[in-house]
């Protein structure tokens, strides 16, 4: 329940995933998070810090840590389920921009270095 609790707050999922290509400062990540405030932003990293899912590098940058990347991990199933499901909303396709850049980061279906998962049974 601690889990869904922290992940359940406002733009703490968006902040995992705006880390999980690597390290960010804080204002290159607020322009990301879509120029949230900057008081909720340092909330969402102080709690984010806190459950040890993020760290702070010696040059103020963010990184997910080992926890964080699992979390990201973990998430895949539901990513991967959200592309499915926005395809059956909007089956036109009408604006993939984000999807496509999103995934030459980091698809879904595969590991951090690019590569197919080898289980993919969820």
């Amino acid at each position: 329940m601690a889990a869904l609790d922290l992940f359940g707050r406002r733009w703490s999922l968006r902040i995992l995933w705006e880390l999980r290509a690597g390290p960010l400062g804080f204002r290159p990540l607020q322009k990301r998070c879509d120029d949230m405030s900057s008081s909720v932003m340092r909330q969402r990293l102080t709690e984010l810090l806190d459950a040890q899912v993020i760290h702070q590098l010696p040059d103020s940058r963010y990184e997910l840590t080992p926890l964080g990347q699992e979390a990201c991990h973990a998430l895949n199933p539901l990513a991967r389920w959200a592309g499915r499901w926005a395809a059956t909303i909007d089956p036109q396709g009408a604006d993939h921009t984000d999807d496509q850049s999103a995934s030459r980061v980091s698809h879904p279906d595969t590991v951090d270095d690019g590569t197919p998962e080898r289980d993919s049974a969820d």
